[in-house]
């Protein structure tokens, strides 16, 4: 499994609609009637969803639940200037693209299997939900879940808005080209984050190998 993670001080812009649109034609038209579930990145993501004990097909992974809105309505909605950059090259690679907002995160966030006395909140929901134990999560250091299922759904306080102006960034992958795509997909990203967004980042590429980034931005 290869991932990568950063933090990212950005200024603030908008992405141009007939980018994000042209985007989503090209990979319409590269996908074609190819099923999703024969993509290598998604299919990946859905053995590793299985391997602890999820149903990929109830609970997809961000990647192919965009895919799968993008095949089946036509078209993905702008949401905010961050969520679409990543949305963008999300379908682009196939990839899950994260963008957690930093402001209510306490400490180290971890990538781990959860016990289930983790604390969750729905996105657009208020009240409090814990994961399942052995269900691979996202926390801080107050055990504060901001994804569940891995890459399934972030959390309500994680959510990047229009003001967001610190945040986390990852993109993750497992199958075998996954480290290639992850690259081509940074690369990508750092560049229309510079163009869209301006700010400072730092980045770097984790695996079993350098399983940690160790960061600190300013206030």
């Amino acid at each position: 499994m290869h991932s990568v993670v950063g933090d990212l001080l950005i200024g603030g812009s908008v992405i141009g609609e007939a980018l994000y649109q042209a985007e989503q034609q090209r990979v319409l038209q590269r996908i074609g009637s190819t099923p999703l579930s024969q993509i290598e990145s998604l299919a990946a993501w859905r053995r590793a969803l299985r391997g602890f004990g999820v149903d990929p097909t109830q609970y997809r992974s961000a990647s192919e639940a965009l895919l799968r809105r993008l095949t089946k309505k036509g078209t993905i909605p702008s949401i905010n200037l961050l969520v679409d950059l990543g949305n963008l090259v999300s379908i682009r690679y196939g990839l899950p693209v994260a963008v957690f907002e930093r402001r209510g995160l306490q400490g180290t966030v971890t990538v781990h299997f959860a016990d289930g006395s983790e604390r969750y909140s729905e996105l657009g929901e208020s009240d409090e939900d814990h994961p399942e134990p052995g269900e691979v999560v996202f926390s801080d250091e107050t055990r504060l879940v901001i994804a569940r299922r891995w890459c399934w759904r972030q959390s309500e306080p994680s959510a990047a808005v229009a003001q967001t102006r610190e945040c986390l960034m990852t993109i993750e992958a497992h199958h075998a080209t996954g480290r290639h795509d992850i690259e081509a997909a940074l690369h990508d990203l750092l560049a229309l984050l510079k163009e869209y967004a301006g700010g400072t980042s730092t980045s770097a590429i984790l695996d079993a190998h350098h399983p940690a980034l160790i960061c600190s931005l300013g206030e």
